[in-house]
């Protein structure tokens, strides 16, 4: 799976430290052959610990690390499967919708 991070919400001020983190927006894919399935969706964080990381300074590996410990194994485990699930169905679809009028013969 392939891992991106859309956006940091922080707080500018908040327990003695400046630009805090509390909600990452993440975006995950992954590939299998000419498909690619994704999802997109949000995890809060707790409040800043002793890890504390001034915004500037994040990298990009940091904060999928930060979501990815947040979000917990299980509920990337059902990321992962809804992902699976997808590429299933666009490999061999079950469903379809169009105008018969429309199709390419």
């Amino acid at each position: 799976m392939d891992w991106t991070i859309s956006s940091l919400d922080y707080n500018v001020s908040q327990d003695g430290h400046t630009n805090v983190v509390h909600t990452i927006h993440w975006r995950v894919s992954k590939t299998s052959g000419e498909h690619t399935a994704g999802s997109y969706g949000t995890v809060g964080l707790e409040a800043p610990g002793e890890t504390f990381v001034e915004w500037a300074n994040i990298v990009a590996e940091t904060a999928v690390g930060w979501a990815q410990a947040a979000l917990g194994a299980e509920q990337i485990a059902n990321i992962e499967a809804s992902l699976d699930s997808q590429l299933a169905e666009m490999a061999t679809p079950t469903q379809g919708s169009g105008t018969p009028w429309n199709a390419a013969p």
